[in-house]
């Protein structure tokens, strides 16, 4: 019986696909053109007035004319990426974006970070994401919850060094470690009777006490799954404090990375692939790993972009060149049919995609290290790199019958004078690449783009003078697209004709605007 309720499952889910398939062809006949479309989500987008910049938000301050020509020639609305009020992690932000409820399907992120770092997660499996940090011994206290955002050269051999740790009172319990980026890893348990309902070891500040897991409940589960995981808090720093990497850190005066912090305890989400939910075949640039991970549980493809690293020294063409060419790929052959149990071994659409999810980290981690005019660079770097893209695309699209469209917006408000998340609503643009192309001045303006990969400046706030932004309105005597917006920021997006909404929305105007091009 369980056989048979398995092959139906199975054969209803391939006709369903099936079925998404052909309405995707059905509209591209309909239409003799089909639209696509590169969503670039600036994590950490949205700020607040600050008095150094004469009032103005760091994206208003920047001279950002491609994301100015994107607002003035699109439709623009104000977006909060929950729900109004909320000052929302990436993590559940994301999941509310791209059309799943968070607070129906969020179970952590700890999860969405191993993944994302390469860790096979099976169901019973708890994971956290997790910072290598300092820990003052003598008093129990995290003195820097970052012991080097620049560690990817200690940080493989650390987490090698714990990967497969035993747990004395625990043998039965498998820990897996696998570096992410920065100062990040991801850490796996796998056995029986664990649960996800538990705390973390995390303070969420510095110099605050390393805490003690603690159950969420009452089930015999947590209270076992906190004591095995205040176990594994303890081996780790047992492993840790001796090996030699810090104790040369200790020696050349660093902080010493003695202590993971486990937090976001969570299990692999079950939910509707993201084609199965919007018929579109999606990708994605994110080498930040929890936002990786996310995709996978979506069942996006992940794309390669060489040299893009999820943090300051990130190379912004490179992910501008991999959603392009993903882009222009022909979808001229059915997509491959999801079998459930087959997740991470799917190999990719074999005729390309027709939604490109391009995530850029640096603009987040300015608004928490509170670097003002690194913020303002950050945001002409991705303008930069949003002129790039934009010429890639045109190229596909002067040469097919494809049809682009370009999104920006962001997951969440990373204000500088707070150093954290916020619940500021961020703006939102998208535009039909033709009418973009427009705004900035026409076909030679697009194909006189460099394509020279660049890097993020290294900048201070001494002695900032905010640049001059160029009104790309004076350049039209009206909006092409019918609000009265003419600039890419977060008090310009209130007056676009999309209102103010929320991110659950999002999808629904992006395949909408895309019917229509």
């Amino acid at each position: 019986m369980l056989m048979v309720q398995s092959a139906t499952r199975m054969l209803l889910l391939t006709l369903e696909t099936l079925m998404l398939w052909f309405m995707v062809q059905q509209q591209t006949a309909d239409h003799g053109c089909k639209s696509r479309v590169a969503l670039v989500l600036i994590d950490g987008l949205g700020d607040v007035s600050i008095p150094s910049l004469g009032g103005l938000t760091p994206v208003a301050a920047a001279a950002t004319p491609n994301l100015d020509a994107l607002a003035h020639a699109g439709v623009n609305g104000l977006m909060d990426p929950v729900e109004p009020g909320l000052a929302c992690g990436s993590d559940t932000a994301h999941l509310s974006l791209l059309g799943y409820n968070p607070r129906i399907y969020y179970r952590g992120r700890g999860a969405f970070e191993s993944l994302g770092a390469g860790l096979a997660m099976s169901p019973g499996d708890i994971a956290f994401k997790s910072n290598f940090a300092t820990l003052d011994k003598a008093t129990g206290i995290v003195t820097s919850r970052r012991a080097d955002r620049h560690f990817e050269q200690e940080g493989p051999i650390l987490c090698a060094a714990l990967d497969g740790l035993k747990l004395p009172s625990f043998p039965n319990y498998e820990v897996r470690v696998r570096y992410a980026t920065e100062h990040r890893c991801g850490v796996v348990v796998k056995g029986r009777g664990l649960s996800g309902n538990i705390s973390g070891t995390d303070p969420l500040k510095d110099n605050r006490p390393l805490l003690t897991v603690v159950p969420l409940d009452n089930s015999e589960e947590a209270k076992h799954t906190a004591a095995v995981v205040n176990e594994l808090s303890q081996e780790m720093q047992r492993i840790l404090t001796s090996h030699p990497l810090n104790v040369r850190r200790l020696a050349d005066g660093k902080n010493v990375a003695n202590v993971v912090l486990l937090r976001g305890c969570g299990i692999r989400i079950e939910v509707p692939t993201f084609f199965e939910k919007h018929g579109l075949r999606p990708c994605m640039v994110a080498p930040t790993k929890i936002i990786a991970g996310l995709g996978l549980s979506l069942d996006i493809d992940i794309l390669e972009a060489p040299g893009a690293t999820g943090d300051y020294r990130t190379l912004l063409t490179s992910k501008a060149v991999a959603i392009a060419r993903a882009l222009a790929a022909p979808l001229d052959v059915p997509p491959n049919v999801f079998v459930p149990g087959e997740y991470d071994s799917k190999p990719g659409w074999p005729g390309g995609y027709d939604f490109g999810f391009l995530h850029i980290k640096a603009i987040d981690d300015a608004g928490h290290d509170k670097a003002v005019m690194l913020k303002v660079k950050a945001f002409e770097a991705v303008d930069k790199m949003i002129g790039q893209l934009a010429h890639l695309l045109w190229q596909a699209e002067s040469g097919g019958n494809v049809s682009y469209s370009i999104c920006v917006t962001g997951d969440h408000s990373t204000p500088v004078e707070y150093g954290d998340h916020s619940f500021e609503p961020v703006p939102f643009s998208i535009c039909c690449l033709k009418d973009f192309v427009k705004a900035i001045g026409g076909e030679s303006i697009i194909a006189a783009t460099s394509m020279d990969t660049f890097k993020l400046p290294h900048v201070s706030d001494e002695g900032f003078e905010s640049p001059e932004r160029i009104d790309v309105g004076k350049r039209w005597a009206r909006a092409t697209a019918g609000d009265p917006v003419t600039s890419f920021s977060e008090l310009a997006a209130a007056r676009g004709c999309l209102g103010r909404f929320q991110g659950s929305e999002m999808m629904g105007i992006i395949k909408n605007y895309l019917q229509l091009y």
